[in-house]
């Protein structure tokens, strides 16, 4: 698996809030943030790593081989956190990369992020 896609951004919690929810994606909570499309599906989660690693499968009907990485570290002002897009082959067209790039940096970077007060 080749990755196509990364971002990175500080998220404001520490770690170990990042790494839970990250590791919880759909549960119930006073914060629900992952709020899908008609063509997703919840996320499972692959590889866990204590407030370190988190690999999910995809989130995407269409391409159900595609997984998401998370790494996680302490940063001045809460986690530093990067998502790597990890697809088998045939590797997406530029066009399908930026969506599914876009469609997680708004998840992440965006409806988590909110949740935080940001």
């Amino acid at each position: 698996m080749e990755p196509v896609a990364t971002r990175r951004r500080t998220q404001p919690p520490p770690p170990h809030v990042v790494f839970n929810d990250l590791t919880n994606p759909g549960r119930p909570t006073r914060r629900p943030w992952l709020h899908l499309l008609a063509d997703e599906v919840a996320p499972r989660v692959l590889v866990s790593e204590h407030a370190s690693v988190v690999v999910w499968s995809s989130i995407w009907l269409a391409r159900p081989d595609a997984k998401v990485r998370f790494e996680l570290a302490s940063a001045e002002s809460g986690t530093d956190l990067r998502f790597t897009l990890l697809p088998d082959p045939p590797i997406p067209d530029d066009d399908e990369i930026r969506t599914m790039r876009k469609r997680l940096g708004w998840l992440i970077n965006g409806q988590l992020r909110y949740t935080y007060g940001q």
